[in-house]
């Protein structure tokens, strides 16, 4: 075992990001073909009022920070609904509203004078600052996450691939869009203290992203995403141990590295291709075939 992982607060925030993976993994994948990527930012940033308000009230307690944050990103999911159905505002133009205004208002709640509130934190998040009890907390969430998706694989997978058949066999695809963005809010609630507002995303987009490039199996793609993320996230905190750099940055900065390499490595044979092409339509070829 690496020297870092001796460490038992590096085996805590290695083994937060694991399970952050996992469920992350699992759910980044449903928003990438839902094409919910940018609402899944949108929610992000929309729980820091909801943190910085618990903070302002109930100080850096664990539990106080998740039930502020899970209110606020279940009223922006809730909201960002309810304006796109009432209104003729598109659901990912209601999202980007809520978004900019939820988040300024937590950076006005953050910064206010007499506040105290560690924004950094809030903002980036600290993996390796992650006590016994957040890392339960992740524990918890990861396990209720795997067993919903399991539990209505079939609904959220329909409503995934083919919504309209869903609906007219009597599915309620907004209940099923609904259960989507509510277990997208608990993950990213639960990340908030590793990965913090700005950074949380990147584990459930990247693995996703990058999987996505090497298969077009749901099965496999969904086991990669996992995989993937589990690398990253011993890569990143090597990295954060051995840099002397910020653990949540260089666990994403790993994932992305994951993704550029594997985009190189799938844009080559298109290259190649191409390039065949291209010699077969040269004039001294076109001659030398006829």
């Amino acid at each position: 075992m690496p020297e870092p992982f001796h460490y038992e607060f590096i085996q805590r925030g290695l083994l937060t990001a694991l399970l952050l993976g996992v469920s992350g993994g699992l759910l980044g994948n449903f928003l990438i073909l839902r094409r919910l990527s940018l609402m899944g930012d949108a929610l992000s940033h929309s729980l820091l009022p909801g943190v910085a308000a618990a903070w302002l009230l109930f100080g850096p307690d664990t539990l106080a920070l998740f039930a502020g944050a899970l209110i606020a990103g279940l009223l922006t999911a809730a909201g960002g609904g309810l304006i796109a159905r009432v209104t003729r505002v598109k659901e990912d133009a209601a999202f980007g509203s809520l978004f900019l205004i939820l988040f300024a208002l937590g950076i006005a709640l953050a910064s206010a004078p007499g506040a105290r509130v560690d924004l950094p934190r809030l903002l980036f998040g600290s993996v390796l600052g992650v006590g016994p009890e957040d890392l339960r907390l992740t524990a918890g969430v990861t396990a209720a996450t795997v067993a919903v998706l399991a539990v209505f694989r079939r609904h959220v997978l329909l409503e995934t691939f083919d919504p309209v058949f869903y609906r007219s066999t009597g599915g309620r695809g907004a209940a099923a869009h609904l259960l989507l963005l509510a277990l997208v809010t608990l993950n990213l609630v639960a990340a908030l203290r590793a990965m913090g507002v700005v950074l949380s995303l990147g584990l459930f987009l990247l693995p996703a992203a990058t999987a996505r490039l090497w298969s077009a199996r749901l099965g496999v793609v969904l086991g990669l995403s996992v995989a993937l993320a589990a690398a990253g996230s011993v890569a990143g905190i090597l990295a954060s141990y051995y840099l002397g750099v910020a653990s949540g940055a260089a666990i994403v900065l790993a994932l992305g590295a994951f993704f550029l390499a594997s985009l190189l490595a799938a844009q080559v044979p298109a290259l190649a291709g191409l390039f065949r092409r291209s010699k077969i339509r040269h004039p001294a070829r076109g001659r030398r075939a006829g």
